[in-house]
């Protein structure tokens, strides 16, 4: 996730349900502060009891993801940042680093309107913003549907995003399914969130609550793992990312 999805993290994530990851202040009120606003009635988005105030399912996020010269000096600059994300309608999810490399960021937030995200992600505002902050690589954005999400990612800890291309998403989901959420538990992955892309629905992303690393680590690498990928119509290089939840 969304890292998320989260004040926690999506996962999304793809993930991460994703997400990615993602406080319980109303969005009115939210939006007229200088810190992010979340979303409604919640400090996550990936919480899955019958709240009212929860998002209703399917929900549309925006996963940014870069890295940066020097954390400790980028998030002040990206908390402030806060008031312009808001009124383009950014409902933070959660803020994440990199498990390997703890300068690799990555932020999802809840949007309200697609293409005035997508205005503003492209905005030379932005850009301008993020050079300030010392984003030394070119960002890495995903607008997804989240289509699934579970309590997994709940409390704040490590995470595991996948996002891959496949042929066809209805039989890639089938295939995914007969694998069920046992084999990956065993691997040290718990089903977190389940989404699509929304410019390109045979994007797929997903997110996991890793409760082993060394295990999850080991699963993406597994050639058994990997041919059942293959089979179900995966194309190319899942982008994998492990993450650690800062908030």
């Amino acid at each position: 996730m969304i890292k998320k999805i989260m004040t926690t993290k999506l996962t999304l994530t793809l993930s991460l349900a994703a997400i990615l990851l993602l406080t319980g202040n109303n969005l009115g009120a939210a939006n007229k502060s200088k810190t992010d606003s979340t979303s409604p009635g919640q400090s996550t988005m990936k919480k899955s009891s019958p709240d009212p105030d929860a998002p209703k399912l399917p929900f549309n996020v925006v996963v940014i993801k870069h890295t940066v010269a020097d954390y400790s000096k980028w998030k002040p600059l990206f908390d402030a940042d806060s008031i312009n994300r808001n009124a383009a309608g950014f409902h933070l999810i959660g803020v994440a680093r990199g498990i390997d490399n703890p300068n690799e960021v990555e932020a999802p937030f809840m949007i309200d309107d697609v293409q005035k995200a997508k205005a503003f992600t492209t905005d030379p505002k932005l850009k301008n913003v993020m050079q300030k902050a010392g984003v030394i690589s070119e960002p890495n954005i995903k607008f997804i549907k989240v289509l699934r999400m579970s309590d997994a990612l709940n409390s704040p800890g490590d995470y595991a995003e996948v996002a891959h291309k496949v042929k066809d998403f209805d039989a890639w989901l089938k295939v995914f399914d007969k694998e069920g959420t046992a084999t990956r538990t065993n691997d040290g992955l718990i089903d977190g969130v389940l989404a699509r892309g929304i410019d390109d629905p045979n994007l797929v992303y997903l997110v996991f609550k890793i409760t082993d690393l060394a295990k999850a680590k080991a699963a993406f690498d597994n050639p058994a793992r990997q041919k059942i990928m293959q089979e179900s119509g995966v194309v190319g290089k899942p982008e994998v990312y492990f993450g650690r939840d800062q908030q």
